[in-house]
């Protein structure tokens, strides 16, 4: 039979595993990152074998340490949720909920309700991973994620957060004013773009465009590619280029006329945020609390009086 403490063990070989990281595993099981370190080297002298390879700025399972770790992951997993679900039965959900999400999803829709959330669900601690690439939420070890509808895997179950989203084509006013204004995605072949690159696969993001039931998806030739959009707003104000982003991310520089829209009519709006889990997982009384309280619902269209 197992003891207590080989559990914990094992416990915490998984964090720092999922993690790949001492400091932020550590944050997560609320110890401190050399009484972390120290369990693990005590799991591993009691293996016998190695589990993590540790570099001053990285960690990784081993072979060894990647092999437990695909053993132990259903059976942490279910009793996480076992443990979740008695206590949910409680006056109030409580519990860790880990998301995994991008930038703009964070500060569009979570952000902002935040504040009121944890008034209404203080025993709720929100673990947020931030990052843009796609990620295998059930690998990561993620009770749910929020992407772009269209986005979502097939098998998950995705509600809806917010309305649909549309792109914009921006310029500053300083790169326009001596060049000719695109009027057609094809147009852009003449300019300076600056484009996103996917920090998951590398690949650069292909603008997508639509009109009259026409649509379009252009590689274009960037000049500059970045993949943080935050640099690529900084680039397009100091008059670099040509961005596509979300229309969410400038809407303060259009209205402050820092940024131009272009090619407006070729923007169509994309399926909005959801947040999306597995159905072949229980849904714990965090996850349950989330989704009822960040549901979207758009308001009704009233008839004319």
């Amino acid at each position: 039979m197992m003891r207590g403490a080989e559990f914990a063990e094992l416990r915490a070989f998984v964090a720092v595993a999922q993690e790949r990281s001492f400091r932020q595993a550590a944050a997560r099981l609320r110890v401190t990152p050399s009484s972390l370190s120290h369990v693990i080297r005590t799991l591993e002298e009691r293996l016998g074998a190695k589990l993590l390879h540790r570099t001053t700025r990285s960690v990784a399972p081993t072979e060894v340490g990647a092999a437990l770790l695909i053993r132990l992951l259903p059976a942490m997993t279910e009793m996480e949720e076992a443990v979740e679900e008695a206590g949910s039965f409680g006056d109030r959900p409580r519990g860790r909920l880990r998301l995994n999400l991008p930038r703009l999803a964070a500060e569009m829709v979570i952000v902002p309700r935040l504040a009121q959330f944890t008034r209404l669900f203080p025993e709720i601690a929100l673990d947020l991973v931030v990052e843009d690439r796609m990620t295998d939420m059930v690998a990561g070890g993620f009770d749910a994620g929020i992407r772009p509808g269209g986005r979502v895997q097939g098998d998950m179950i995705a509600v809806r957060l917010t309305a649909d989203l549309r792109p914009a084509v921006f310029a500053s006013p300083e790169y326009l004013a001596s060049r000719t204004i695109p009027v057609t995605p094809s147009d852009l072949s003449a300019h300076r773009c600056i484009n996103y690159r996917w920090p998951s696969s590398g690949a650069p993001y292909r603008w997508q465009f639509g009109r009259a039931g026409e649509t379009l998806e252009v590689a274009v030739e960037a000049l500059h590619t970045i993949n943080d959009t935050g640099m690529i707003i900084a680039a397009a104000l100091g008059g670099a280029g040509i961005g596509y982003l979300l229309e969410d991310v400038i809407v303060d520089y259009l209205a402050a006329g820092r940024l131009v829209r272009l090619l407006d009519d070729w923007c169509q709006p994309t399926p909005g945020f959801h947040l999306y889990y597995s159905g072949r997982r229980h849904v714990s009384a965090p996850l349950k609390a989330m989704l009822g309280f960040f549901r979207y619902e758009p308001l009704p269209i009233l008839a004319p009086a």
